[in-house]
């Protein structure tokens, strides 16, 4: 769907250009052949924003950037918005009982991160080279068929013929947790129980994993007292969410808009960055 047969963006008799819906859309993913998804999903945050921009105009804001990283800053217009927000926002801090509550209704929830003892035999080729991955591939295939028919060859398989310096130790990689891994090799592990070997090869960019997890730590559940405060924010900011949600929506029903759907219109979590 073209641009130029979507409707214009009119928030109280402001049009808002074409070209900053856009630019917006690019912050929008759409289904391959459909930009009038990202369209119209650009239209409606923009009419938010252009919405909120009036309202702390009529009340006489001027903008005061409050710096959001080193050396960044808001934009006026986020600090316009922030401003706003926290003038017609008003929050409690959740209470201790209430904090107390929600970690009691399963505390199983708050826990150590967990950690992977893995080993692995690493058959290493570049992702991105069909011709080399595909050769890669076969080596892998063997090797993880060698360890299906000998498990307790694992090691000696991982020394002999892995591309990765942990040959020396067998394949063993020690120790690891989320985020310490690639993506794919993580998400391999997390299907495994102790003991088991990957059925088949994992690719990551680094080539074709044969993994093995020798042991698992599910982590221990957190204190109260070590978990207090982030249950505290969590509830603080979902608190905000439902309460932005509500101002805004107050917004829209004595609003005139044209070219978006007001029923769409979501703020976004406090702290992320862009307050609307």
């Amino acid at each position: 769907m073209a641009a130029s047969l979507l409707p214009p963006l009119v928030v109280n008799g402001e049009t808002v250009p074409r070209a900053a819906i856009a630019a917006e859309a690019q912050n929008h993913p759409a289904p391959e052949g459909k930009p009038g998804f990202a369209w119209r999903k650009a239209a409606n945050a923009l009419a938010v924003r252009t919405l909120l921009l009036q309202e702390a105009s009529r009340r006489g804001l001027e903008p005061e950037p409050a710096e959001v990283g080193a050396d960044r800053f808001e934009t006026d217009e986020e600090a316009l918005i922030r401003q706003l927000l926290e003038t017609v926002l008003e929050l409690d801090t959740p209470t201790e009982l209430a904090v107390r509550t929600e970690w009691e209704r399963d505390p199983s929830r708050f826990r150590t991160p967990p950690l992977w003892e893995v080993s692995h035999i690493l058959v290493a080729c570049d992702s991105h080279d069909e011709t080399g991955r595909a050769k890669a591939q076969a080596r892998a295939f063997e090797l993880a068929n060698r360890v299906r028919d000998n498990p307790r060859h694992f090691s000696r398989i991982a020394a002999a013929d892995s591309d990765c310096n942990s040959r020396a130790t067998g394949g063993k990689l020690g120790q690891v947790g989320p985020g310490e891994t690639s993506t794919e090799f993580e998400a391999a592990v997390r299907k495994l129980s102790e003991g088991d070997v990957t059925v088949e090869p994992v690719l990551t960019r680094h080539g074709w994993h044969i993994i093995r997890l020798d042991a698992v730590d599910e982590g221990s559940v957190l204190p109260f007292e070590a978990v207090r405060q982030k249950i505290s924010d969590a509830m603080e900011k979902a608190a905000w969410v439902r309460k932005a949600r509500s101002y805004v929506q107050q917004l829209v029903k004595s609003a005139e808009i044209s070219g978006a759907d007001p029923s769409a219109f979501q703020p976004q979590a406090k702290g992320s960055g862009n307050p609307i």
